[in-house]
């Protein structure tokens, strides 16, 4: 057999071996060193795993990953994802869906300073379920609110999934974080514009709570004042020029400290879950990321990656019509693998691609995550989806998939926005 056909069973065999629901990291290694092994030699394969196995886990520059994570697990346990509900709870409570809005206002300024997806949404879900619950709010709205605003983490900087992106694409992570601001607040204004609509339509959906003075509203203020405050040091920071990505996350998660210290919300057993919790999602993400590299090396060596390059390219259309078949595709297999492997997999294959159509790189990086984010409320994989019904057990898993399909429109129309208007993803990193 040929490399290309060895490479396209290999990516078969990886499909199947998610569909065994094997983990992404270990079917990427097992389908990426087989391939390999028979395309070069067996010993050429397991010295390749030995060392990108080695030189993930000891790359400086993804230890960006763990400082964040550590940031939004200060955060969630010093209890400023709490404060954030309550504040947009006190200003938006009152409307329509209020507790709804809410809570994808609260998901944005936690995704502000946790840079994970499905961390948002464990979060959130722990703390705006029980409240909607109480007020009334049909399960599939709130269930559905917290799995979509919990995307909204993929894409407001500081994001995970940018800076992998930026590392695999050798684009600025600062340039990819501006990028990813005017979308996010778009798409979280869309969201509350969604459920505003669909609330005032169906009052039973989410009724409107208690109203608040004004004073209450400006002193409910003090909830936000630690997220902005740590959202100003790290992107304030980088954008000054005064440290790099890498000194950022260092000192946000410092600042995390020291807050949740002035807080007096740490103590040993939050400590212990700190550190847990931020060893078990940083390890997951380094093996998905050796796993990927692995398997890239598999396809680079089949050259499947030209193959599919040279056809994009040679394809008788406009540079547009290829750019959608691309996203359509990203669209397409997001509802089957998990956002951050199905990035690191086909990344290597695409990018190249986009260059030579002379589209930007960094708006290209935007458009993927939002692509992404529609990957983490679909089935069957639906990553936040099944976070939210691990935390939230009453509400039965088709029941939140059903509620989080509105926000999947609302998603839909934003990319097509995102990519009629570039601008709106290329303005602040230009302006910079």
């Amino acid at each position: 057999m040929s490399p290309v056909q060895i490479g396209v069973i290999g990516s078969l065999v990886l499909f199947g071996l998610l569909f065994t629901s094997m983990p992404v990291a270990f079917a990427m290694i097992a389908s990426g060193v087989l391939g390999f092994a028979l395309i070069v030699t067996p010993q050429a394969a397991f010295s390749m795993v030995i060392a990108e196995l080695y030189e993930t886990f000891s790359a400086y520059n993804l230890s960006v990953i763990p400082l964040f994570v550590m940031m939004g697990q200060v955060a969630f346990h010093a209890g400023i994802s709490k404060r954030l509900f309550y504040t947009a709870y006190i200003w938006m409570g009152h409307l329509k869906g209020g507790l709804a809005m809410a809570t994808v206002g609260a998901c944005a300024g936690f995704g502000a300073i946790c840079g994970s997806g499905p961390a948002t949404a464990a979060t959130m879900a722990s703390v705006a379920l029980p409240e909607m619950k109480r007020y009334g709010y049909a399960d599939s709205l709130a269930a559905g609110t917290v799995a979509a605003g919990g995307s909204l983490g993929m894409l407001i900087p500081p994001s995970v999934v940018f800076i992998v992106y930026a590392l695999m694409t050798e684009q600025s992570i600062g340039d990819l974080f501006l990028a990813g601001i005017v979308p996010g607040v778009l798409i979280a204004s869309m969201f509350c514009i969604n459920i505003y609509i669909r609330c005032s339509r169906d009052k039973s959906l989410g009724p409107a709570g208690p109203k608040h003075s004004w004073k209450e509203k400006f002193i409910s203020l003090n909830g936000v004042i630690e997220t902005v405050l740590l959202f100003l040091l790290v992107m304030g920071g980088m954008f000054l020029g005064l440290f790099t990505p890498i000194e950022a996350a260092a000192i946000g998660t410092a600042g995390s400290f020291v807050i949740a210290g002035a807080q007096k919300e740490l103590n040993f057993v939050k400590l212990k879950k700190i550190l847990l919790e931020t060893v078990r999602t940083s390890s997951m993400i380094f093996f998905i990321v050796a796993g990927a590299t692995i398997f890239g090396r598999f396809l680079a060596v089949s050259r499947i990656p030209f193959v599919v390059a040279q056809a994009f390219i040679t394809l008788p259309l406009p540079g547009e019509i290829t750019m959608f078949l691309i996203i359509f595709f990203f669209l397409v297999a997001g509802c089957f693998i998990d956002a951050l492997a199905l990035m690191l997999l086909t990344i290597p294959i695409f990018f190249p691609v986009v260059q030579e159509l002379g589209f930007d790189p960094v708006w290209f990086g935007v458009i993927v995550v939002v692509i992404t984010q529609m990957g983490v409320i679909t089935p069957p994989v639906g990553v936040n989806v099944y976070v939210v019904s691990g935390i939230e057990r009453d509400i039965p898993l088709p029941v939140i998939f059903r509620g989080a399909m509105p926000f999947l429109g609302m998603l839909v129309l934003a990319a097509v926005i995102l990519i009629l208007i570039p601008q709106i993803c290329l303005f602040l990193p230009g302006l910079f």
